[in-house]
């Protein structure tokens, strides 16, 4: 049976994990003969490629003139919205992580079924006041294997990285990475995401060029599908290679958030993984995530949860009313205390920003103290280089003229010697006469005579 869908997320604009998620789920309905419909208060590049791929995308639920068959929640809020507003709709939630406010589960009597993609986002449900446990169903996370084709075999030794994260920049964790690959003799690291400006919408072309990825959840998943040896590394911590011995109990956690608990991303730690690095390992791991994280069995299980949901007819007896009712106003007034939270938060990071703000002016003022007086350094640096150099020649030519004048007074004295003796030898006291007559002779004659 063709079904209407209507698919909630919180943005449809840069591509990011759930997202993506719907993008392929919409597709894959799309090629079961569903008629999916996309809807996020926020759209950008995700929801123009859905609309280019036929799908209709909605800003605006007012938009949406028949009522859908089923509604596939994601974040509570666009949830919430759709329930709401469709209130005859079964629904179900897929919960996509642990910690955002954007994924705590709603609880509302329309919503027949809870999806967990991992064992961690099961708990999170399983945890949450108002989710009967026989509601939630596990579908783990998958990856399109017609478009994440493998690669050529991995070489012996790794060549080049890839690390592959919307949250990795030129910073951090980053330069633990780089230190550690060239220590391996990679010199070949590069960074895949948005944080970095590097996001692309076909990432299956660029994988097969890395021998090595960092990442986690659906990039890892991606990157050991093409047969990458991946290590789940990420801003929130290092979860380590993944090993055929690993990957079976990592993939339940999407090899995400908790296998990164307890160890920071440092140089040393990377490099400890990186010896790990094993390509008939990593082949093997490629093998099982091909054989068991199919893409198109896991939208065929969220299809047959559609029909669970649409088994199960809405209650519209007085009671069941005022049961929705309830469930909304609880839903609001756990709603109004995450509003008024982000409320504070919004205040007291205006008041950072001044902070920071005046910070950053006293800085710009110390910066242009410190280029002043580094420019006057400079300075007298020069001029104090300029005149070591004119001391030194100073030196220099007074050296050389106390050898000359030690040389003179040496040849001095010598001579005043030898002309002593002149003075006090026979012969010259017998020439005395003579050199007096001498001398008269010499003398110029008076004019007078």
């Amino acid at each position: 049976m063709s079904l209407r869908i209507l698919i909630t997320n919180n943005r449809l604009a840069e591509r990011a994990g759930s997202e993506l998620y719907v993008h392929d789920l919409a597709l894959a309905l799309l090629g079961q003969g569903h008629s999916p419909i996309a809807y996020s208060s926020v759209l950008g590049e995700v929801a123009a490629d859905l609309a280019r791929a036929t799908v209709p995308v909605i800003s605006d639920l007012a938009a949406l003139q028949i009522e859908p068959d089923v509604i596939h929640g994601q974040h509570h809020l666009e949830t919430m919205s759709a329930v709401l507003r469709f209130p005859r709709t079964p629904a179900v939630y897929v919960c996509h992580g642990w910690a955002p406010w954007e994924e705590q589960p709603p609880v509302f009597p329309s919503i027949r079924r809870y999806i967990a993609v991992d064992d961690l986002c099961r708990e999170r449900l399983e945890t949450t006041p108002g989710i009967s446990p026989d509601r939630i169903r596990t579908v783990y996370n998958a990856v399109d294997l017609t478009r994440f084709l493998p690669r050529a075999p991995l070489p012996a030794r790794p060549r080049a990285a890839l690390i592959f994260s919307n949250y990795a920049a030129d910073a951090g964790f980053i330069d633990a990475i780089r230190s550690a690959c060239a220590a391996h003799g990679i010199a070949r690291v590069d960074i895949l995401g948005r944080a970095a400006a590097t996001s692309v919408a076909a990432p299956e072309r660029v994988l097969p060029e890395y021998d090595v990825v960092f990442a986690k959840a659906r990039c890892a998943l991606e990157a050991m599908a093409v047969g990458c040896a991946v290590i789940v590394a990420d801003y929130a911590g290092l979860g380590g290679m993944v090993t055929p011995a690993n990957a079976a109990p990592l993939r339940r956690l999407n090899f995400g958030v908790r296998t990164m608990q307890g160890a920071a991303v440092t140089a040393e730690r990377v490099s400890q993984e990186l010896a790990r690095y094993d390509a008939a390992g990593s082949a093997a791991v490629s093998a099982f995530i091909r054989q068991q994280a199919d893409a198109a069995p896991a939208f065929a299980r969220m299809a047959a949860l559609y029909d669970e949901a649409l088994a199960e007819p809405i209650d519209w007896s007085a009671a069941a009313g005022r049961q929705a009712c309830a469930a909304a106003s609880a839903y609001l007034a756990g709603l109004a205390a995450v509003v008024k939270n982000v409320g504070r938060t919004t205040g007291e990071l205006a008041c950072v920003s001044d902070r920071l703000t005046t910070a950053t002016a006293a800085l710009a003022a110390v910066e242009a103290r410190a280029t002043a007086a580094g420019q006057a350094r400079t300075t007298a640096e020069s001029e104090l280089a300029r005149t070591r150099a004119a001391l030194t020649a100073t030196i220099d030519t007074m050296t050389e003229t106390q050898r000359i004048l030690v040389a003179t007074t040496q040849q001095l004295t010598a001579t005043t010697r030898e002309l002593a003796a002149v003075w006090s030898s026979t012969t010259w006291r017998l020439f005395a006469p003579y050199r007096r007559l001498r001398a008269w002779c010499r003398r110029p004659l008076s004019p007078h005579v």
